[in-house]
């Protein structure tokens, strides 16, 4: 019987090919050299034209938090740089990228099997592109981290390149694994714990302690805290302006349509399950830095009892900051856009990631608002404690860009030596440099009167 080779897979050894070929193409020293381009756009003008389709009450929050620090500046600013990365040369390597890959959009959340991992959790700007911007991203993340907490310079660069080495280590692996090995790895919270048990023991009951809290977070906690019972019926506590229940908000018909839409885009079995939950509330919530703004809303569900609730957010989400520049998505919908790249790149993905068109024609995408979610807070790493959190990003980065990627390639591209950690490290350095003077000329914009802020919200 003839056999159909129409629809055929490289081999492994012309996949490494692919990679020797790119590295001849763009050397991995070529990552390391780096300035601004001559036409590079105003960065203040490029960040507010960002607000033009806000909530304008909300925008002064986002301006106000982006002004934090220069760290805080750099998780908000992912579209500057977007741009900056977008005249660069590339290796045509390409994975699904997270699009927005800074140390905060990692953590740990819980599977479905209730299991703890540890992965990027925000895929707000997801899209197909070259596996380095990512890379670039979270080295220069780190580099800004370190100096935020005021550490030597050399111990930012360290960061920065255990990410990196950590990312070209674990990509090699990944290259010598079957699909379905790939497709099944994860990182779990154990294997953080492994890795500061192993490094740095120092660190390892400041860990302990937080995958143990972390463990608790979930929709009955978050009920608790976020919820009161008003005549008898448990709704939204107000807190303005980070939650309100708005006039412009649907009413319970239009809700409950809205509703219907995303359980739509859910799988049979989960469609069945959100459906046995009554929507009882909704509030608007703002939420993160970067996104401060956009509308994002908490719906609050009851199930058999009061003790058996659920919360959902629901985020907007437009074209990724990446559009302009790799092309636009294959998803006539942004909100499918975000949840297919989430489920495509993460181990394992919420069960109620959906996506619905809302008022207005706005797109939108679901998920628990938390469930066993939490994230490092930065600005309490020691050197060592971020060191072995960098190694842990690179990891999971690694994993996902595996699992949606052409690996092997990407493996032989890296290779075995340190050449192109340490130029995403120079890169990375550089980067973090102009990420400050852009955050110095937000601060000037700011005491000129030409962006408003609000603080401490």
């Amino acid at each position: 019987m003839a056999v159909d080779r129409s629809f055929h897979h490289r081999t492994p050894e012309e996949r490494r090919a692919e990679g020797r070929a790119a590295r001849k193409a763009l050397p991995r020293s070529a990552h390391g050299v780096w300035s601004p381009q001559a036409d590079r756009p105003d960065p203040v003008a490029l960040l507010t034209a960002d607000d033009a389709d806000r909530q304008p009450d909300l925008v002064p929050i986002r301006w106000g938090r982006m002004s934090a620090s220069p760290f805080a500046f750099y998780r908000g600013s992912a579209s500057l740089m977007a741009a900056d990365l977008a005249p660069l040369p590339r290796t045509g390597l390409q994975v699904q990228l997270c699009g927005d890959a800074h140390l905060s959009n990692f953590g740990l959340y819980g599977s479905p099997e209730r299991a703890l991992l540890f992965d990027v959790n925000d895929f707000d700007e997801t899209l197909p592109g070259p596996f380095e911007w990512d890379l670039k991203r979270l080295a220069t993340s780190l580099v800004l981290a370190a100096r935020n907490n005021g550490f030597a310079e050399e111990t930012a660069r360290a960061s920065a390149l255990a990410a990196v080495r950590s990312y070209r280590e674990h990509m090699a692996a990944y290259a010598e694994m079957g699909e379905l090995d790939v497709w099944y790895s994860r990182v779990a919270a154990d294997d953080l714990l492994g890795m500061v048990r192993a490094k740095r023991r120092a660190a390892l009951k400041a860990a302990e302690k937080g995958i143990a809290k972390t463990r608790g977070r979930g929709s009955l906690q978050a009920a608790g805290k976020l919820t009161e019972v008003v005549d008898g019926q448990r709704r939204f506590v107000e807190q303005p302006p980070l939650i309100m229940h708005l006039d412009e908000l649907p009413e319970a018909t239009g809700t409950h349509d809205l509703f219907d839409q995303y359980a739509r885009t859910l799988a049979d079995d989960r469609r069945e399950l959100v459906r046995r939950f009554d929507v009882i509330d909704v509030a608007r919530k703002v939420v993160g830095v970067g996104s401060v703004g956009t509308r994002c809303v908490v719906v609050l569900l009851k199930g058999r009892a009061e003790d058996d609730p659920l919360i959902l957010q629901v985020k907007e989400a437009g074209p990724s900051v990446l559009e302009p520049y790799l092309g636009k998505s294959r998803f006539a919908h942004a909100g499918h856009r975000v949840v297919a790249g989430q489920r495509l790149t993460q181990a394992a993905s919420d069960i109620f990631l959906g996506w619905m068109t809302g008022p207005a024609g706005r797109h939108f995408y679901w998920r628990q608002l938390r469930d066993m979610k939490g994230s490092a807070e930065v600005e309490t790493f020691q050197p060592a404690g971020l060191e072995v959190y960098a190694e842990a990003c690179g990891w999971a980065l690694a994993r996902g860009h595996a699992r949606s990627g052409r690996r092997i390639a990407i493996a032989a591209y890296l290779g075995v030596g340190d050449r192109f950690d340490q130029a995403v490290a120079d890169f990375a350095t550089a980067y973090a440099d102009l990420a400050e003077k852009d955050f110095a000329a937000v601060g000037k914009a700011i005491k000129q009167g030409r962006i408003a802020t609000e603080t401490g919200v």
